[in-house]
């Protein structure tokens, strides 16, 4: 009876273990795939920002505008909006059954329609995992006090 009970527990602290490393794994996946996003703005790799941008993207600016995914690829393609740099402070995921939240905070260097600005935002974003992989269907930044 002890044998079986000792079986039992090693059994659940194994599948727990499990399931935990899993998660972190993901919230990895999904951290660092937040992370090459941002680096994809910067560097204007369009083929690779519109596989991860969902086709009813809401994008929320700091500013308050709003734009399709459509939208911000063209301000993209036609140079009117240039992220120069992009430093992340700070980073969380959660993990959802088919989608993850990331939020954090970070300064956005850019140039638009020729002015250049840094912005202190936070930020959260929202994807999920489709039959393609992982999309972004959301994101929305705040200003921060400089």
């Amino acid at each position: 009876m002890k044998n079986s009970r000792m079986f039992l527990l090693i059994g659940l602290f194994l599948l727990t273990a499990t399931a935990i490393h899993a998660q972190s794994g993901m919230e990895n996946q999904i951290m660092n795939l937040s992370k090459r996003k941002f680096r994809w703005m910067v560097e204007a790799k369009l083929d690779s920002l519109s596989n991860l941008l969902d086709d009813r993207l809401s994008y929320i600016h700091s500013n308050g505008s709003v734009q399709s995914k459509q939208q911000f690829m063209d301000d993209f393609t036609v140079g009117k909006l240039v992220y120069n740099s992009i430093q992340i402070s700070e980073m969380n995921v959660r993990l959802y059954k088919k989608s993850a939240v990331v939020t954090g905070k970070g300064q956005i260097n850019t140039t638009r329609d020729g002015n250049t600005s840094v912005t202190n935002l936070m930020f959260t974003e929202v994807y999920v995992d489709e039959k393609t992989g992982w999309k972004l269907v959301s994101r929305h930044a705040s200003r921060l006090p400089q």
